[in-house]
């Protein structure tokens, strides 16, 4: 059984047309998504559920999802 890859993860600070950069966990591990992730249903009840349980602050510009990496994974890999 074939494993797909929800997101991009990549270090290279260069974003492809049509993704986002978001950071996501403790540690801020960068991963790179489709922006049509945005208007999915689960993934806006998993940024609705960061800003209530962080707030918003994004003092260097990126989107920070502050839940753990898991549950990052496990959303976006329903996503299509």
């Amino acid at each position: 059984m074939a494993i797909r890859l929800p997101s991009i993860v990549s270090s290279n600070k260069k974003v492809p047309k049509g993704y986002l950069a978001v950071y996501v966990g403790e540690y801020q591990k960068r991963f790179v998504i489709p922006v049509s992730y945005l208007n999915q249903p689960m993934f806006q009840d998993l940024l609705g559920l960061s800003e209530e349980e962080f707030g918003y602050s994004h003092p260097t510009g990126g989107l920070r999802i502050l839940c753990d990496e898991d549950m990052f994974l496990n959303v976006t890999s329903h996503l299509h």
